[in-house]
């Protein structure tokens, strides 16, 4: 099995990085960082977010792990202090994999320009450069609501306790198929009126957000922010591949949320 360890580059993380490939080495495994089958995250659930886009072309033949060197997180389940658990079960276990939903972003442009597509493991976020966001949003193709705010937030069920959670947004199991939108700060009046709740959408609707006005917009994909000119519209569904997470023990999604928000 070939392996690769993608550290925060703190001090404690990298030296349990050095430990880990140490450890696996001795167990005969190969490292290699272009094409590795198990990527093990030690820092937190942002680490693994870049790892996860640093692998985004293999999603089907690569699995990730995460260890936590800081707070508890969703993504990072594993303590230092079980890393000789974790390398003995990486060695000599066969893992399970569980498959969690991506969101799929396309932003189109006007004229010739041709279009780019993104995934996203938690979300991306829609905002104008200057000003208020006016966006026409359509759902299956007709007309839902005309927004006008601050920007837009479209996550996924695992990235539903991030960003989404703090604009009012459902927390959502991530083994649901679906994407959620939800709203910054809209603006209702007698001309801009919103659903003014968080949309969760099934995997087969499709959500296109059409700006009203030319303008340069502020987009997200995760931890990469990009200004996007001549934006004609910006598509969001549920993407036909998915993030693949090795499992060697049980990962109860729900104590984790109590834990994060709610345990003392």
């Amino acid at each position: 099995m070939k392996f690769n360890v993608r550290t925060r580059g703190d001090q404690d993380s990298n030296i349990l990085t050095q430990k880990i490939k140490n450890y696996l080495k001795e167990f005969k495994l190969e490292y290699h960082e272009d094409e590795p089958d198990i990527v093990i995250s030690v820092g937190g659930d942002g680490t693994l977010l870049e790892a996860f886009h640093q692998y985004i072309h293999r999603l089907e033949e690569t699995s990730f792990v995460g260890v936590h060197t800081g707070h508890l997180g969703f993504y990072a389940d594993w303590q230092p202090d079980e890393v000789e658990k974790l390398v003995l079960h990486i060695a000599k276990t066969p893992f399970k994999i569980v498959e969690y939903p991506l969101l799929e972003v396309i932003i189109r442009y006007q004229g010739e320009a041709k279009s780019k597509r993104f995934l996203a493991l938690n979300e991306s976020t829609v905002k104008s450069t200057e000003g208020s966001l006016v966006m026409d949003i359509e759902i299956k193709g007709d007309l839902f609501e005309t927004f006008r705010g601050d920007g837009l937030c479209i996550s996924t069920p695992s990235g539903s306790t991030a960003y989404n959670k703090a604009l009012g947004g459902a927390i959502l199991h991530p083994s649901l198929a679906t994407i959620q939108l939800a709203e910054m700060a809209s603006i209702n009046n007698r001309i801009y009126r919103t659903v003014g709740s968080p949309l969760v959408l099934p995997q087969h609707h499709t959500c296109i957000m059409k700006p009203q006005y030319d303008a340069d917009f502020q987009v997200s994909v995760d931890h990469l922010h990009l200004v996007q000119k001549q934006v004609k519209a910006i598509q969001c569904r549920v993407a036909e591949e998915k993030i693949r997470f090795a499992r060697f023990r049980p990962f109860p999604f729900w104590k984790r949320v109590k834990e994060s928000f709610i345990a003392e």
